[in-house]
Formats: structure tokens, sequence, C-alpha cells
């Protein structure tokens, strides 16, 4: 049987062709051409930090994967609010990204106003690490285990002085979660960074401070802190010997500072799995992992799914934490 082509059949079918197209969703569409130019992720704190050095370091694997630069930005101020509202702002074409963290979660309920909804106002692209916390303790101070730091706050008319990068922070937070576990008297003396912290920590200014793995260690090495406890759910590979404070009387107790990336809300679901899978391949290579553990992080590949869940789930917890610890923003 044969067939024959007449001008009306073939002016229906190319008809046809056209309409299944124009139906065909605007969201599919980037897949082929996207990114077109550079990409900007924002970094709400200062150069040189845990957040700012994890996002340059996985931008240099993703530019690599998708052909395009990737330029990093330190937009700081109000603890990171100011970069994170910028990005909230920007068009959710994926050009403009934000290295979301454990600070944005905690903002949701320390601030009693933001410029952004820490949720609502962005679509996760995944997780880049988790960085556990560390209670450190002065060497002459008589503690060597949570439970002689549990008894020495007991014992004290005061209890004992924690040290932390400032009111808010995951650092202050941790040791006001502990202080909620444990039930014991903690005085909080919150200062500007960590690093006049840890100074005074070295002095005997201060008694304790639950500070940042990166910033702990090297003290630890060279003798003048003493590590009683670490923060994470498992024992850190850089620290062996030392304990969880799970495993030390206090079971479900995992607070770490983790880092991700996000886009503005409404970003295209096919950019959005772009960058998670740029992430990924980046979180997985060699060199991005050994650099993550000189930095004593871990990499958390994942889907945006899994971060949404988690982000969801740290705002509602540190939302009890800040409100029961009477934590106020500086």
């Amino acid at each position: 049987m044969s067939l024959h082509f007449t001008p009306k059949k073939g002016l229906l079918s190319l008809l046809t062709i056209l309409a299944t197209a124009l139906a065909m969703p605007a969201a599919a569409q980037p897949s082929s051409t996207w990114p077109t130019k550079p990409i900007k992720i924002i970094v709400g704190y200062s150069a040189g930090g845990a957040t700012d050095v994890l996002a340059r370091l996985v931008s240099v694997s993703m530019s690599n994967t998708l052909g395009q630069s990737i330029v990093v930005e330190n937009r700081p101020g109000a603890n990171s609010n100011v970069g994170a509202e910028i990005v909230a702002r920007s068009p959710a074409d994926g050009y403009t990204l934000y290295a979301f963290s454990i600070a944005n979660t905690i903002n949701a309920t320390l601030y009693p106003k933001l410029g952004y909804d820490p949720i609502k106002d962005f679509e996760p692209i995944g997780m880049i690490a988790k960085i556990p916390n560390i209670l450190v303790v002065n060497p002459n101070l008589p503690v060597k285990t949570v439970a002689d730091y549990v008894r020495y706050a007991k014992d004290s008319k005061d209890g004992v002085t924690f040290a932390s990068s400032g009111s808010g922070s995951s650092i202050h937070l941790s040791g006001e979660m502990f202080k909620m576990q444990a039930k014991i008297q903690m005085l909080h003396i919150p200062y500007k960074g960590s690093a006049p912290a840890v100074t005074d920590l070295l002095g005997g200014q201060v008694e304790s401070m639950f500070d940042n793995a990166p910033s702990a260690l090297p003290h630890i090495k060279a003798g003048k802190l003493r590590p009683i406890a670490v923060t994470s759910a498992q024992r850190s590979p850089f620290l062996p010997d030392v304990p969880t404070i799970a495993e030390s009387g206090y079971p479900g107790f995992d607070v770490q500072s983790w880092f991700a990336l996000v886009a503005p809300a409404g970003t295209p679901k096919t950019i959005i799995m772009h960058l998670n899978s740029a992430l990924n391949k980046a979180l997985n290579s060699p060199e991005v992992r050994q650099r993550m553990q000189e930095l004593a992080a871990t990499p958390e590949p994942g889907s945006p799914e899994k971060m949404a869940a988690f982000e969801n789930a740290e705002v509602k917890r540190w939302r009890e934490v800040v409100k029961e610890s009477g934590a106020k923003a500086e």
C-alpha cells in the first residue's frame, strides 16, 4: 500500500508538531542551553572562614563540570543575613547562588525580623559538608571527661564558663544545648569572633569552649587545649580517642556546623539538578575530599530533597534551643 502526501495533511502535521513544542514546560528548556554565562556564589561572611573556603573549594570543580566560570563573592553582615537577602531577591535563573549554612536556620528564630525566609525563599541544591565542634578546656581545669565537666559545673558556685564566637553562633548554641540536656549551670561569655575567644581560653580567662574543629585542632595538637568530647554523632577521625558527647551519657546529641548550596526560589528544576550533579561530582572527587580532610570536614553529597528535609528539621531544632536559652542577635 502506498501513502500519498497532500498539502492539507502536511499542514496539519506541521501544526501538530508546533503545538506540541509550544506545550512543553518552560522549565525543561534550559537543560540543553544552561549555563551560558558565569555563575556567582554569594558568601555571607568575610573571606577566609569555613563557609568561604568550602564554597571556593567546590566552585572550581563545579566550574569545570558546567563549562562556565564560577565567581565567589563575599557579602558579609548581620551573621550572613545580608548575603542571604541579596540572593533571595535575585532572579531565579541559576546564575546567583548562596552558600547556605547552619547560621541561616538559627537566624530564623534568633532575629525577630528577617528580610528573607530561610525556607520559602530558596531552592535547595545540596549539602556541601559538615564540621563537628569539640568541647575543649584549658589544661589547668581539673576536667578530663564529660562526667568531670558536669561535676565541675555542679560544684562551682556560678557553674562553668564557656566562650563562643558570638551570641547565636553554632559554637554558642552547642553549649546551650548541652546545658539543657545536662541540666547544669553554664555561664556564656560571647566574643566578637572565634579568635579572641580562643585567645582568652588559652589564657585561662574563660574555662571551656565548644569550638569548631579546624580552630581547635592545632591547639589540641600543641597541648595547649584539652579535648573532652566531640559534638558529632560519630567520633572524629582526627581525634579517634576522644569520645562523643552522645556516648558520654547524652544519647542523640549531634551538633555540627554544616554548609550547603541554594538558589533563589522558583529556579527551574532542571537547573537545580544540573547544579546538584556538578556539586556531587565535586564532593566525590579525590582532590576535594583530600582538602576537606585537611579542614576536618566531612563531604555530604546528596539530593535537593534530602537537604530540604534536613534544613526544615534544623530550623525546628534551633527554634527550641534559641527560645530556651534566651539567645539574642548581637
